[in-house]
């Protein structure tokens, strides 16, 4: 009965035109929702950018760790045949035992000289066995950490992978539902959405053309980022025409001598703490939780932003939630 029902619904639907009220709503669902796949999207990859970083760490960590056990196994080695040399002048030396070798002795004052002498081997002896041990100690514990921190790069990897897929998804999604509008809807969506971008563009940069820059660290970086107005979003994108959020942050700071990583969860762990009461032009704000989105306060309750696929670089109002991100901190660098 209720499929018998649902079917009639939707016969209807088919049948029945919408009311303008009606496509106008269905418009903006549609656009709300592919708005919010490209803003997961553009997480997932910030996420995947953390990944990279991570992955190149513990790369560099894995190569010096195995450059180390190297090293030991070298020593060990050397360790090893140092104790097989010494075993040999041992029972070279006492391979009859001393009490029988002196009672043949020709020469017994001869003899207990080179008796010393063996006695002497033999305290080599023990103390390369310790040694030797010591090294191949240290040889199976570097490489339970090289095995492990394998692992790690592994996992990390897994982890990468499954970000940019999660990505690609929300994005494939988000062409979905534009593809599934009828066409005039379509037409009328994305036109609404150059209008609104359009403005957006104008806005910004007013407020790029207004912007007059100090000689500190935060102002010499603003004003870069600002001169990218306009660029297209791209994940991955550090310029010099695309980028993504913490690719336009990196690069704004670099301009001004500062080194940052292409992350902004990883950004987050520089420069000084303050708070949003305290915002000065050029400092860095954070989204998210985790943290997946950064910008660029200008003042006057604005920030520059490379936010999402579909997006240029921009100015836009600085609020304590962005979209449905928490704002989670500034930086001073």
């Amino acid at each position: 009965m209720f499929r018998k029902f649902a079917f009639l619904l939707f016969a209807t639907a088919l049948i029945s035109p919408l009311s303008p009220a009606r496509a106008a709503s269905s418009i903006s669902i549609a656009q709300n929702k592919v708005d919010q796949l490209r803003t997961l999207a553009a997480e997932k990859y910030e996420a995947a950018n953390e990944m990279k970083i991570k992955i190149g760490q513990l790369q560099r960590e894995e190569a010096r760790l195995k450059e180390n056990g190297n090293l030991t196994k070298f020593k060990r080695d050397q360790a090893k045949n140092a104790l097989a040399k010494i075993a040999i002048e041992r029972y070279k030396g006492n391979g009859l035992g001393q009490g029988f070798a002196l009672l043949f002795s020709d020469n017994p004052t001869k003899f207990l000289s080179d008796s010393s002498t063996v006695e002497m081997i033999g305290r080599r002896y023990a103390t390369s066995v310790r040694t030797f041990e010591t090294y191949e100690q240290r040889l199976k514990a570097s490489r339970l950490v090289v095995a492990d921190k394998t692992y790690q790069v592994r996992e990390q990897q897994r982890r990468l992978n499954s970000e940019v897929s999660s990505a690609k998804l929300a994005l494939t999604r988000a062409e979905k539902i534009l593809a599934s509008l009828k066409s005039g809807d379509r037409n009328r969506l994305l036109k609404a959405e150059r209008a609104r971008e359009q403005k957006i563009l104008e806005n910004s940069k007013k407020v790029a053309r207004n912007f007059v820059p100090d000689s500190s660290r935060g102002a010499i970086s603003l004003k870069f980022a600002l001169e990218q107005i306009g660029d297209i979003y791209l994940w991955g994108g550090a310029g010099p025409t695309r980028w993504d959020c913490s690719g336009l942050t990196l690069r704004a700071f670099a301009r001004a001598g500062v080194s940052l990583p292409h992350s902004a969860a990883i950004q987050f762990n520089y420069g000084k703490s303050v708070s949003y009461k305290s915002l000065k032009p050029g400092d860095l704000v954070f989204y998210g939780k985790p943290i997946s989105h950064v910008a660029i306060y200008i003042g006057g309750g604005k920030m520059v932003q490379a936010p999402r696929a579909g997006k240029k670089v921009e100015v836009v109002s600085f609020t304590l939630k962005f979209g449905y991100k928490p704002f989670m901190g500034a930086k001073r660098l």
